[in-house]
């Protein structure tokens, strides 16, 4: 029971994890985070942004919780388990495959990826800190659907 216990609280940190991604994008980022932020908004040379600090700061409350959790493999552990997958997700999706950080051939095929790609695509065309749309990194409202070229 014990291990359903914790896929269960593992699987609810990785989904509530989205709901505080939306929230610490769109108030924190574009709020009073901006100084960090601004630098993912505008041209830059090299790998790093300042924005990557946001990486640190997120990352360390996982860290805690599977450090605090790993003596008995509890639910702290596993609750940092699922912060951890959630950021993992984020890497890959956003820094890879939207932002193209690392070089790779992937094109999206699945409606849902074009979905998700198109809608941080239009974030990104707000270059300030006021007036952004589509704050979420794995969940997008359907208005972003890319219709089919057909239509």
């Amino acid at each position: 029971m014990m291990i359903l216990l914790n896929i269960v609280v593992c699987i609810a940190a990785f989904f509530f994890m989205e709901f505080f991604a939306w929230f610490a994008h769109k108030y924190i980022m574009h709020g009073v985070g901006w100084f960090l932020h601004k630098s993912h908004h505008e041209p830059h040379e090299g790998f790093f942004e300042l924005n990557d600090v946001y990486v640190l700061l997120f990352a360390l409350p996982a860290i805690i919780l599977m450090y605090i959790g790993s003596s008995s493999w509890g639910l702290l552990f596993w609750c940092g388990t699922g912060i951890s997958a959630y950021g993992i997700s984020y890497f890959i999706f956003h820094d890879v495959i939207v932002h193209r950080r690392m070089a790779h051939g992937y094109r999206p095929r699945w409606a849902y990826m074009k979905r998700l790609i198109r809608a941080h695509k239009i974030h990104h065309k707000n270059l300030g800190k006021e007036n952004g749309t589509s704050f979420g990194f794995l969940v997008a409202s359907s208005k972003y659907d890319v219709k089919p070229e057909s239509e």
